[in-house]
């Protein structure tokens, strides 16, 4: 699938159109930090994200458009070197449910591992998620915090991230209301060059409410 520079600002184009867990034909864009003034209703978070690194930048989808897919960086089993697991979280924003035209959201992300294909809500949108986190290893320990994902579809389908599969799920967040997930936060640790990363720690998922007609 090629990428299509468009301008600076656009940063990512790709033709795709969304069929099952493919992009053919469709238009997908990175919003960034461009819409982070939209308002939002709500707030969501789980309680068992892991300790490590800060919280960064917010990154919501353009106004009247919500989280309708996912994709997840995910690093495989490194078989004794360090694991780090789960790096990234990108949202799939469609308006109306045309998914002729898609902006993407990630807030900041890891620098290990690749994307997975996206998963999809057969209709509507991403309205809530639980988080398997791996819990704090010790001193000796390798840390991989955040593992996988699954997020509920406003049409009531659970869909799982293709992460790994240490640690635990917790439990599920609150649910958006009246609309769905517009936007994303993410803790992240920072590179820490030879010593242990767990890059991915936590997320938070902004929820916005439809506009009434």
């Amino acid at each position: 699938m090629a990428l299509v520079g468009v301008s600076a600002l656009w940063l990512l184009a790709l033709v795709a159109f969304v069929r099952g867990d493919s992009l053919e034909n469709s238009f997908v864009v990175r919003a960034g930090t461009r819409f982070t003034s939209r308002s939002y209703s709500a707030m969501l978070s789980v309680p068992n994200g892991e300790r490590f690194g800060l919280w960064t930048w917010p990154e919501m989808c353009p106004e009247n458009f919500f989280a309708v897919g996912f994709s997840l960086r995910v690093e495989p089993n490194q078989y004794g070197g360090d694991d780090t697991a789960l790096n990234g979280i990108r949202l799939f924003c469609s308006q109306d449910g045309d998914r002729s035209f898609l902006y993407t959201v990630e807030s900041h992300t890891g620098h290990f591992g690749d994307w997975t294909d996206p998963q999809w809500c057969p209709s509507g949108v991403l309205t809530s998620f639980q988080l398997r986190v791996e819990p704090h290893q010790g001193f000796f320990g390798d840390d991989t915090a955040a593992n996988n994902i699954k997020f509920r579809c406003s049409s009531n389908p659970t869909l799982e991230g293709r992460g790994m599969d240490w640690g635990e799920y917790g439990y599920w967040s609150t649910e958006c209301t009246n609309g769905g997930i517009c936007g994303i936060e993410t803790k992240m640790e920072p590179y820490q060059g030879a010593l242990d990363d767990s890059s991915l720690n936590d997320v938070r998922f902004h929820c916005c409410s439809k506009n009434q007609q």
